[in-house]
């Protein structure tokens, strides 16, 4: 038996505190800036904060590997066409979980422990650059999105703060 909260419990605490002051009540629902970005799930980046965002100011998907799933591109689209979005900013990182992990391995691992094998692939890569050109290709070839323009992408590294901007070829 723990002496401590459990963690949800926590959050709870925490929500109270900070809604006694709660100052965003007026913030709409697009986002200011008419931004979208697409990042890795990693806790060692605070978006917000790495990019110089306030709040309402943009929309943040995040996902293992910041890669383009479907799910993502769902967002975009509900994204750029109801809520005025028009620029793509993609964010992966150095020191990633995807790239310790190797794909066949871990889908075998599923497949011998619940017997049936996901119907998603894990994305899992070896270098974060390439992961972003891929990424960055996926939206420029949806149908699905209006706004391609400007769609960029980068790499940020956890051991400096520092975003390395990744160009695709061509």
């Amino acid at each position: 038996m723990t002496d401590h909260l459990p963690i949800a419990d926590e959050f709870v605490a925490a929500n109270r505190a900070f809604a006694v002051d709660f100052a965003d009540a007026d913030l709409q629902v697009e986002p200011t800036r008419h931004v979208t970005v697409v990042a890795c799930m990693d806790s060692r980046m605070d978006m917000f904060q790495l990019l110089g965002l306030g709040h309402g100011e943009a929309h943040v998907i995040r996902n293992a590997g910041g890669v383009i799933t479907d799910d993502v591109i769902r967002s975009l689209c509900l994204s750029q066409r109801f809520l005025k979005t028009r620029e793509v900013v993609l964010v992966h990182h150095t020191d990633c979980g995807l790239e310790k992990v190797v794909e066949e391995e871990f889908r075998a691992q599923l497949v011998d422990e619940v017997g049936v094998a996901p119907s998603w692939a894990l994305e899992a890569f070896v270098d974060p650059h390439d992961s972003v050109r891929q990424s960055m290709q996926r939206l420029h070839l949806s149908p699905f999105l209006l706004y391609k323009d400007h769609i960029r992408g980068f790499v940020y590294c956890v051991s400096t703060g520092l975003l390395d901007e990744v160009v695709l070829a061509g």
